[in-house]
């Protein structure tokens, strides 16, 4: 399973982005799909899942501000975000979780100026 982030990229405070991330490969059963983000020398965070019946989960500090999608005709998993805030500044990942296991994409830097 191949997974490709783009729509990262510099943004001002209160302004919007929004990711993608298309699923390719032999993929036979996506469980969940969801977006982490990482800052240097911290941990990565979640941020949001979707799962496949369409439930969704967001981490406190993105709650109202991301919204995560699905399109299971193109395989693809989006984040809206909107009203970006510094802090956000990070390299955003997608994952999913399918029947043989987790995967990662490569990651798409996401840099918010104030």
């Amino acid at each position: 399973v191949q997974l490709q982030a783009s729509g990262g990229g510099l943004v001002q405070a209160g302004g919007s982005l929004r990711l993608s991330c298309a699923a390719s490969g032999r993929i036979f059963s996506i469980n969940a799909r969801g977006w982490y983000r990482q800052v240097p020398g911290k941990q990565r965070e979640l941020l949001a899942i979707i799962t496949s019946g369409d439930n969704t989960n967001y981490a406190h500090s993105v709650k109202g501000r991301f919204t995560i999608s699905r399109d299971n005709s193109k395989n693809t998993v989006d984040l809206q975000m909107n009203s970006l805030k510094p802090e956000d500044t990070a390299v955003y990942y997608c994952w999913v979780a399918t029947s043989s296991g987790p995967y990662w994409g490569q990651g798409t830097l996401v840099t918010v100026s104030s």
